[in-house]
């Protein structure tokens, strides 16, 4: 059974299958730039506050990976910032991850041209996000 997605079995999933994806690693190969998703409440009551997930990526690795009090804890390269329901219609494959992006159902602060020019990455990263949680 998949970790519930937020969680921090989750994110501790995430960090073993990014570390284990030979296909990931590949992909990601020349990635360098960690990266904060801020979940936020969606009005669904299930979130009371904000919660914020770090990974540390490096060359298709994922040096280690924490939950954050607050995002002022860490200096990401890329802050990723959606709904619970945004995070979670992109994980069931709902709402594809480059369509939120350049729609703002999913921010990112962070340099956009060097997300662009590694759109492989990204979507690998993605796929890896996916199977986690339905795993």
């Amino acid at each position: 059974m998949s970790p519930e997605f937020p969680s921090e079995a989750w994110l501790k999933a995430l960090e073993d299958r990014l570390n284990s994806d030979a296909r990931y690693a590949q992909v990601a190969r020349n990635w360098e730039g960690d990266l904060a998703f801020v979940i936020e409440p969606d009005g669904s009551g299930e979130l009371e506050a904000p919660i914020v997930f770090y990974v540390d990526l490096w060359h298709g690795k994922c040096r280690g990976s924490a939950v954050l009090n607050s995002i002022d804890e860490r200096k990401p390269a890329f802050v990723l910032t959606a709904s619970l329901k945004n995070y979670r219609n992109i994980l069931a494959g709902r709402l594809d991850p480059m369509q939120a992006m350049l729609t703002r159902k999913l921010k990112v602060k962070g340099s956009m041209a060097y997300m662009m020019r590694n759109v492989p990455v990204v979507l690998d990263f993605v796929r890896v996000c996916k199977e986690v949680t339905q795993a």
